[in-house]
């Protein structure tokens, strides 16, 4: 079986892409650390945003491993404009996959790029496999896997956020393992 954990980075100072963990954000990123203590894990896959790396770093120091950054697993680009009803905007994308709004990508775009990723680590010989992302792109990929995952789930997401995508006999099922209580 397959064991891939899909990590939403801890909080960060803003959404840039040069961003840093605020000071909670670091103690989280501790926390992601020491959640995993005893867990295997094979290989560390970050979208190469600042407070993506961050997030992972304390976990990748303590296990002696290298941070592949891949930039296929950065936010998803709703628009280069700033809507005041950007929530409304995003809320819609998710009910139309095609939808792109101005300098943005469609959920279908964004979704190729995690999906890819996904699909190389599942036929990869790593068993278990961490892959840190953000919030939007997450929800589109746990949505390919159960279109019951939208929007709501979406403004439910902490951070940090934890799901368990496990692929067994190709199929794919996945749980939420983090609680930030």
């Amino acid at each position: 079986m397959k064991r891939i954990y899909i990590i939403r980075h801890c909080k960060a100072e803003g959404q840039e892409e040069n961003a840093n963990l605020t000071s909670e954000g670091y103690t989280q990123a501790i926390m992601l650390k020491n959640y995993f203590e005893n867990v295997q894990i094979d290989k560390i896959i970050s979208s190469h945003y600042v407070r993506a790396v961050q997030t992972i770093e304390p976990l990748a120091e303590d296990k002696g491993m290298e941070i592949i950054q891949d930039a296929r697993l950065s936010e998803r680009i709703l628009s280069t404009e700033n809507y005041p009803d950007w929530l409304e905007k995003l809320k819609m994308t998710f009910q139309d996959k095609s939808l792109t709004f101005i300098g943005g990508e469609s959920s279908n775009e964004a979704l190729i790029r995690i999906a890819s990723v996904l699909e190389e680590v599942i036929v990869s010989p790593e068993e278990n496999i961490i892959l840190v992302t953000h919030g939007a792109i997450m929800s589109l990929l746990l949505n390919s896997i159960d279109e019951n995952f939208g929007f709501d789930q979406w403004q439910t997401l902490t951070n940090p956020d934890i799901y368990l995508i496990e692929v067994q006999n190709g199929k794919k099922t996945f749980k939420r393992t983090w609680n930030s209580k």
